[in-house]
């Protein structure tokens, strides 16, 4: 599901976060990520939400390469992953129940659907009866419980959860621990980023731990080779052809080519695209003028249907 290849992320020439990083985790696994403050563990969730990309390597989420995605189609990418940051991040505003049913209002799902989950996942962390409290009147543990809880709300392939018992005490973090091994149970591969070190040693789960920057060592690693050395094919994921619409059938190849690498499959996705992203496309003045025409000729008709 997710394979980092030797991964380097540097923020200036002086400070490297991750040097050289490379594992994998598959589909349904349970692992931390886990070394002191400033190793890299935090950096490794920011590169995988593509909220930093990295300075060299190449980063998988299935056949999906994150550093490359197109920012258009970061919102629908980002819905295969649920996430619980250190700072939990519920809405103030909100009561516990209100803030499960926005993540699925969001989503678009219809008023039994938001009504069904949202009471399925207040059970799941145990919360039913405290779901009309606001997050000021929840205990720590309560918060990051209904946190995890809105982050399930759509139903994510990943689970991250950043330093989820950060600020917490002993038996809280053990009752959110247990939430997290229920989570993995029902099918979700889940990532815990931790330094809980209490945490740790109660699981019998694969430990990557970060130090300095690197990967310092692996109790579930499987066998991966570096690109110095060649990764084995069945170790990538095949990357699926994009298929560009029929619409943009008599477009020059090399604009295909570059619709493609972008993931514009479809003429509504190539009007939403910013100029920022036009610029990042990296067209030439004819492609430019090419992709011009067309944007008029559809819009015209379309118009005209």
């Amino acid at each position: 599901m997710v394979i980092f290849d030797t991964v380097t992320k540097k923020y200036k020439e002086d400070i490297t976060a991750l040097e050289d990083v490379s594992f994998r985790i598959d589909p349904g696994e349970f692992c931390f990520v886990v070394g002191p403050s400033g190793a890299g563990k935090s950096t490794i969730m920011k590169l995988l939400i593509r909220e930093e990309v990295p300075t060299s390597g190449s980063i998988f989420f299935n056949e999906i390469e994150v550093p490359k995605l197109n920012r258009r189609l970061l919102p629908a990418y980002r819905q295969k992953l649920g996430i619980v940051f250190q700072d939990i991040k519920l809405l103030s505003t909100k009561t516990l129940e209100e803030n499960i049913a926005f993540a699925l209002e969001i989503l678009d799902k219809s008023h039994k659907e938001i009504k069904d989950t949202t009471d399925y996942l207040l059970d799941l962390v145990g919360l039913r009866n405290r779901k009309m409290l606001f997050p000021a009147e929840l205990s720590g543990g309560e918060q990051q419980r209904g946190a995890i809880a809105r982050a399930l709300a759509n139903k994510p392939d990943l689970f991250i959860a950043d330093e989820p018992t950060g600020n917490l005490d002993s038996q809280s973090a053990f009752q959110i621990l247990d939430i997290l091994k229920t989570i993995n149970k029902n099918g979700t591969t889940v990532m815990v980023i931790s330094h809980n070190l209490d945490l740790i040693n109660e699981s019998t789960s694969r430990i990557i731990n970060i130090k300095d920057g690197k990967l310092n060592s692996d109790t579930g690693a499987k066998s991966f080779k570096s690109k110095e050395k060649e990764i084995p094919e069945k170790e990538i994921p095949k990357k699926k052809e994009v298929e560009l619409s029929k619409e943009f059938e008599k477009l020059k190849e090399p604009l295909r080519d570059k619709l493609k690498k972008f993931a514009i499959k479809t003429p509504e996705i190539l009007l939403n695209i910013t100029t920022s992203d036009l610029k990042g496309m990296e067209l030439s003045k004819k492609e430019n003028k090419e992709l011009a025409n067309f944007v008029k000729k559809y819009l015209s008709k379309k118009k005209n249907e």
